[in-house]
């Protein structure tokens, strides 16, 4: 258990499970090892661990008593949503509890005259716009793992998607939370109206990780669905003119409702598992999405075909119906399964970069896998320079995924000395820890202790994710002195 202060009460283990099955039923309450073993890790398998028990309460009140009483023993607890997180944020406590949400699956309400849907953190992100269809209406943000990820998850990652170039990220799409804080008072933040007086609080929340609050109820943004929407794909024979493409789209005044862009492994990895037509000879593709009205989407079709061919494009089609589009999206949004299959494991990474910097930083990781010996197949959201590199490798090589991490950690630090950030919709969790330590000072990171402090005093939601220690950032510092590296002043300011 947490070790406790001289004023914090005792509670072993054996009480702490009995306390919780007075709270709800009995077969909510998971304790057994092979109960707990499905909830040791999220999407991110490299980082593992037990937790002393779960517990899957279905009522805002459950919650708020199980936190309350956590919050008296000073137990930890980390929220879970459906565990598709890439980062390890739903890594649980070895000596806490493990809180899924994942009974909280009502759409509670759907208003089409305010373009609204408040529902569960349990509700898959993709199941809003089933929903919302039938009014003609659908939820903007679309992560890859939208059939599976929960809109709870969603919010606490700022998680994305490949239409978030145009339509913005979770934070841009959402207008009202409500959260229970770790002693068990239920909070709204923001309102229902278009705009709310004071502190920006929903966006605060919004990516933090499940550190200051759980989410047990959410209300969404709806969108009218476009009149027209189409798709264009262009090959290229150098990934790097493709890179170029990307930025030449943006500077003719067209910003597309999605701008997608995958290189040569990848490729070949979502055609085998998808057969979506891509060109196989092609070093990188780029998939654009033009939407809107009939005569607005015909218009920039004709313009970004221009743009692609004299970018150096070697073809450019347009996908002829909404089942041929439909296509083209499906090869793009498997890619991360499909490259499972080419490796007995990969990294997903995740980071952001300016527009502009996207052809530098491709060489650059180009010249890092050949440093490391390690293939990388690149996906990327290029439209708002969210890259996500899969590093290949296998975990049954003794070092190989201790080369892998490093060879991952170079590539953030390259996105941070180009202007860019180290995470762009995956969040940092366990995952981007270290490098938190190059993108942020120390004065910086002791502004965000203080933000986790006025909402979690002893540190008890998600701890150790996310926001590092003054210290562990003075180690990592020490490490990159003793390889003889400090790329970053930064570092030396710990």
């Amino acid at each position: 258990m947490h070790s406790p202060d001289k004023t914090t009460p005792e509670i072993s283990s054996d009480a702490l499970i009995d306390s919780l099955q007075q709270i709800i039923p009995l077969d909510s309450v998971l304790f057994e090892k092979e109960d707990l073993k499905p909830y040791e890790c999220d999407g991110l398998s490299a980082y593992r661990a037990i937790p002393l028990v779960v517990v899957l309460p279905e009522t805002i009140e459950q919650v708020k008593q199980i936190l309350t009483l956590c919050h008296q023993y000073r137990v930890p607890v980390v929220a879970r949503g459906a565990g598709t997180g890439l980062s390890g944020g739903a890594l649980p406590h070895e000596q806490g509890v493990l809180l899924s949400l994942a009974k909280f699956t009502n759409i509670i309400d759907i208003n089409p005259k305010r373009r609204i849907a408040t529902v569960q953190p349990g509700v898959r992100n993709l199941a809003i716009s089933q929903a919302a269809d039938q009014y003609g209406l659908y939820y903007a943000p679309d992560p890859s793992s939208q059939i599976a990820c929960t809109i709870g998850g969603n919010v606490a990652e700022n998680s994305g998607g490949v239409h978030c170039l145009k339509y913005g990220l979770t934070v841009h799409n959402i207008q009202q939370l409500k959260i229970i804080t770790i002693d068990g008072e239920l909070l709204t933040i923001s309102g229902s109206g278009l705009d709310s007086a004071g502190y920006d609080l929903l966006a605060l929340m919004t990516g933090s990780e499940g550190m200051l609050g759980v989410i047990v109820e959410v209300t969404v943004k709806l969108l009218p669905k476009p009149e027209r929407a189409q798709v264009i794909l262009a090959a290229f024979d150098d990934v790097v003119k493709a890179g170029e493409a990307v930025g030449n789209i943006i500077a003719a005044g067209i910003i597309p409702g999605g701008l997608e862009m995958m290189d040569k492994l990848a490729i070949r990895a979502a055609e085998d598992f998808v057969h979506a037509g891509y060109p196989l000879q092609a070093e990188a593709i780029l998939l654009c999405e033009l939407d809107g009205t009939n005569e607005e989407v015909s218009q920039h079709i004709l313009k970004v075909r221009e743009v692609l061919k004299q970018s150096g494009a070697s073809e450019v089609r347009t996908a002829r119906d909404e089942a041929e589009r439909q296509v083209l999206w499906q090869g793009r949004k498997a890619a991360f399964p499909a490259v499972g299959r080419l490796s007995p494991d990969y990294y997903c990474m995740d980071g952001t970069i300016p527009r502009k910097q996207l052809p530098q930083v491709l060489k650059a990781m180009a010249d890092l896998s050949a440093e490391y010996e390690l293939p990388v197949a690149n996906v990327f959201h290029a439209g708002d320079g969210n890259l996500h590199p899969l590093i290949l490798y296998d975990a049954n090589i003794p070092g190989e995924l201790e080369r892998t991490e490093e060879f991952g950690g170079k590539i953030l630090e390259l996105c941070v000395e180009v202007g860019g950030t180290i995470t762009g919709e995956h969040g940092v969790g366990m995952e981007k820890i270290n490098q938190m330590c190059v993108q942020f000072n120390s004065l910086e990171l002791q502004q965000f202790h203080a933000v986790k402090a006025a909402f979690d005093p002893d540190g008890l939601l998600n701890p150790g994710k996310a926001v590092p220690s003054l210290h562990r950032c003075a180690e990592f510092g020490a490490m990159h002195v003793h390889k003889g590296e400090l790329p970053f002043p930064e570092l030396e300011r710990f």
